[in-house]
């Protein structure tokens, strides 16, 4: 149930606010933990998002700070981090080592305004993914959309695993889902439709569409098939996707009704934690790239592009079957076990080639 209602959290935010890369799964921890030791209305605002707890696969600091002075119940006292002194000069490096030390990557500053603030939440995260076949560096010149006559930065790939293509009957119409499959439990979907929708329709609809297993395909949007003379039948699928890296710094609180946290930031919302205290600051910081050896935190220096060998004399056919995210697309990083979203996000900035 937790893992269905963290990604119904993911396909909300981005219908509210779609941005380059969030992370509601880093958020809901904090929210079912905050429901224990809230007073209503906060509790059932709480519980109504983020019912049961959520116990995360990946590496991440989830963290609930307190001001220094607050009377803390004694069994919160006995589980909180360091307390905030109050003073942005001290606090904000504070949380940033805090949050580089448990995620153990960089990850960008919190967003976080800690002066006169009795209660304070923090999430970072890290999603780090290596592809069972790795891309190679390319060029992509797209020739009609809003990418078209730029030369783009890309990553290109070549297997047999049909069924990673899928395509899904949405409002929007046909959506494609293409996962790379990592070689730990994270995958990454990129999800693309015809036409321009919202971005935010288009994740909505992908996290949906995951929970529903679309069948594989071969006829969706960025998608052609051909056949071609090959030196053995197995069809073929060729990816061709743009490079990218995205970071970002949210401030929690303008989404506070979507999570639930409206009534949080009123006086006396958490008599489990100290008397008269509420919710003063929410952010969340978080970094992704698409390289051609996984997804990182960070960028990374791009794989050398490698001589392809000679191939021996045709002898028979091949179908081809492209899949071509050359125009602004989403991902989602996907717990493959549990089907938890990790971390979502829209490219609509990819890397110029050099």
């Amino acid at each position: 149930m937790s893992v269905e209602r963290a990604n119904t959290l993911t396909a909300g935010w981005a219908s509210v606010s779609p941005v380059r890369v969030f992370s509601a799964a880093a958020v809901y921890p904090l929210l079912a933990l905050l429901a224990t030791v809230a007073a209503d209305p906060a509790r059932a605002e709480l519980r109504a998002v983020a019912p049961t707890p959520l116990e995360l696969p990946i590496r991440a600091a989830l963290g609930v700070w307190t001001r220094e002075g607050a009377a803390l119940t004694l069994d919160w006292a006995a589980r909180c981090d360091p307390r905030l002194t109050g003073d942005p000069a001290i606090d904000r490096p504070l949380l940033d080592a805090w949050a580089a030390a448990q995620t153990g990557a960089p990850v960008p500053p919190l967003p976080l305004t800690t002066a006169d603030t009795s209660l304070t939440l923090a999430c970072a995260l890290s999603v780090v993914a290596d592809w069972r076949e790795p891309f190679t560096d390319g060029i992509l010149r797209p020739t009609a959309g809003p990418w078209s006559g730029r030369r783009l930065a890309s990553l290109h790939r070549r297997g047999s695993d049909l069924s990673a293509l899928r395509v899904a009957a949405t409002p929007l119409g046909p959506l494609t889902l293409l996962t790379v499959p990592g070689t730990g439990p994270v995958d990454v979907v990129l999800c693309t439709t015809a036409g321009a929708a919202p971005p935010g329709a288009v994740l909505s609809s992908a996290v949906t569409a995951l929970a529903g297993s679309p069948p594989a395909s071969t006829d969706g949007p960025g998608v052609t098939a051909t056949v071609v003379a090959a030196d053995d039948p197995e069809p073929e699928l060729v990816v061709k996707v743009p490079r990218f890296a995205a970071s970002a710094a949210h401030d929690l609180l303008p989404l506070a009704d979507l999570l639930g946290l409206t009534a949080a930031t009123r006086a006396a919302a958490f008599p489990g934690i100290a008397p008269g205290l509420r919710l003063g600051a929410a952010g969340q910081s978080v970094a992704a790239a698409f390289t051609a050896p996984g997804f990182r935190p960070a960028p990374t220096t791009p794989a050398p592009v490698v001589p392809v060998p000679a191939r021996p004399a045709t002898t028979t056919q091949r179908l081809r079957v492209t899949a071509r995210f050359d125009t602004p697309f989403g991902y989602l990083a996907v717990d493959r076990p549990s089907g938890l979203v990790l971390l979502a996000g829209w490219v609509d900035a990819p890397e110029e080639a050099r």
